[in-house]
């Protein structure tokens, strides 16, 4: 009889594999510290494969599909970031029983032979993970192209995967890799819901995981906390209710956030103090406020913006031809110009995706530097 017996939730902000010098080392030492210790309880378990539930930062599906659950069942998982990269065998048998047994107990999973794993993925490879010879298994869960899967359908979905593993013969580990709090692309990139991810570390310390599948998908977007969505499929499937904190690192952008599910060592991270409901965050219930799916008159902003990330050569004419390449995908004056800034908030402002915007600007003007080429309105 198949059994979970480790699981566990962690960062994967990028910074953590590029180590600009401007954020405070000690706050990143601190994650990547947490992190390790959880690799050590991989030692500790002996997993026959490690689940990977992750994200797409509008990199591996759009344009094409959007799936809001989706396993990855070929041969290879390549993750790729920042000069880093894994190639890890999948474990295919497990991964391909996962998606048959999701469909057949009423979850509308998707899977793919392949797909594109960007930081969310490589981050907890690199210092989780760490090489060690446990095979992989990558999930992704959408939390960034709306409308998103509610917390309370994440967490069906984690029982459901627990069902599959309990019939199957693997010693399984599941890692949840996002959060906590941050908003990248937008206007609150510097103005992250600490408070708000305290109520939530509190809340799972103290077993009420249902005060936070009573949350609303919306609402996640509001506290910039969507990424929390893998953490309930990882709660989900353990059938706990209780985390335990390892480290929680408020930096300028984004709150750090690594937590232990199993096995559990009876720990509390956080001293308990007493927190408003949310943290105090009053909630405007106006919709999603900074991560929409586009609209059908910024859609071709957004595939070029997506095309453009995805090809080196592609990012090269455009330097060198912005108009032109602009016309190819049709896009209108005010798209072209805001896009000729090379300005995340301009081309957010134009309907460009927050994240989408802000990693294919920063190809973007990488590949200026490369030409010799001088911007001068970066905002």
């Amino acid at each position: 009889m198949g059994e979970i017996v480790w699981a566990a939730a962690t960062v994967h902000a990028p910074q953590l594999l590029t180590r600009p010098p401007q954020e405070d080392q000690t706050q990143l030492e601190a994650s990547i510290s947490a992190m390790a210790e959880l690799g050590q309880g991989l030692d500790e378990t002996k997993p026959d494969v490690l689940l990977i539930v992750g994200l797409d930062h509008v990199e591996a599906f759009f344009p094409g599909a959007v799936p809001a659950f989706a396993i990855v069942t070929g041969e290879r998982a390549t993750a790729e970031f920042a000069g880093h990269k894994y190639d890890l065998p999948i474990h295919q048998e497990l991964a391909s029983a996962l998606a048959e047994g999701l469909i057949e107990d009423g979850i509308d999973i998707a899977y793919t032979n392949e797909a594109l794993l960007g930081h969310a993925f490589m981050t907890p490879l690199e210092f989780v993970h760490e090489g060690r010879p446990i095979p992989v298994i990558p999930m992704f869960v959408n939390v960034y192209l709306p409308p998103l899967p509610t917390p309370r359908r994440a967490y069906e979905v984690g029982k459901a995967i627990g069902r599959v593993i309990a019939g199957r013969p693997e010693r399984v580990a599941v890692l949840a890799s996002g959060g906590m709090s941050h908003y990248p692309g937008t206007h609150k990139y510097f103005d992250p819901e600490f408070e708000f991810d305290h109520w939530v570390i509190q809340e799972l310390e103290e077993g009420r995981v249902e005060s936070v599948l009573d949350l609303t998908s919306v609402q996640l977007d509001e506290t910039g906390d969507t990424e929390l969505l893998t953490w309930l499929v990882a709660l989900g499937a353990t059938g706990v209710e209780r985390g335990e904190l390892l480290s929680y690192q408020p930096t300028s952008h984004h709150g750090h956030g690594v937590m232990r599910f199993l096995p559990a060592k009876g720990e509390r991270g956080q001293a308990h103090r007493e927190i408003p409901d949310y943290g105090g965050f009053q909630f405007r219930g106006e919709g999603y406020q900074f991560y929409k799916h586009p609209t059908a008159e910024d859609y071709p902003l957004n595939r070029a913006l997506a095309e453009l990330k995805r090809s080196k050569e592609l990012r090269a004419r455009y330097v060198s031809d912005i108009d032109g390449v602009c016309g190819e995908f049709g896009l209108s004056k005010e798209h072209t110009e805001a896009l000729k800034t090379y300005s995340t908030a301009a081309v957010v402002k134009q309907g460009g995706h927050g994240i989408l915007a802000l990693s294919t600007l920063l190809a973007l003007q990488a590949s200026a530097r490369d030409a010799g080429i001088t911007i001068t309105s970066v905002a």
